[in-house]
């Protein structure tokens, strides 16, 4: 099975210590505006609370790295991912509507892309691969677009 690029690492820990900020943040802004005497709230613990937000997000992204896999079946697109739950998912060819790539500001930045994989008959049942290169995104959209138009005359379920 296929792992995304080792670089989406970067994105996901941004993303963690992102989330770690804004924790930090409203515990700073909670402890200035809460009366002390209810809720009293140092500078100190501030700095606990993004260290250990950081800290977990970090560790939270590098096991949902080694976690998330996927792989082009013979009749499927198959994903594995998730650290606490692990989910499985088959995406048969013949679900699929279209796929696209996408590729937004800070994904550009380091290089990266994602594919998405829009499946007919329930509302959300929208497939995503982060961590592509653009390059390998492009050759798996096409991939699977020629793998859906096969599949065109089989039964879905």
């Amino acid at each position: 099975m296929e792992r995304p690029h080792s670089r989406v690492r970067l994105l996901w820990i941004g993303r963690a210590l992102l989330t770690a900020t804004v924790l930090a943040v409203i515990a700073f802004v909670v402890g200035r505006v809460v009366p002390e005497r209810f809720f009293a709230v140092s500078n100190a613990l501030v700095a606990a609370i993004w260290v250990a937000a950081a800290l977990l997000g970090a560790v939270h992204a590098l096991l949902y790295y080694r976690s998330w896999r996927f792989e082009i079946q013979d009749d499927a697109l198959y994903l594995v991912r998730g650290v606490v739950t692990e989910v499985e998912t088959a995406v048969p060819y013949v679900r699929v509507q279209h796929v696209d790539t996408q590729r937004g500001p800070v994904e550009r930045l380091v290089g990266l892309s994602s594919l998405v994989v829009y499946t007919a008959g329930t509302r959300g049942a929208d497939i995503s691969i982060p961590g592509l290169t653009p390059d390998r995104a492009n050759r798996l959209r096409e991939r699977l677009r020629d793998l859906a138009i096969e599949s065109e005359g089989s039964d879905a379920v």
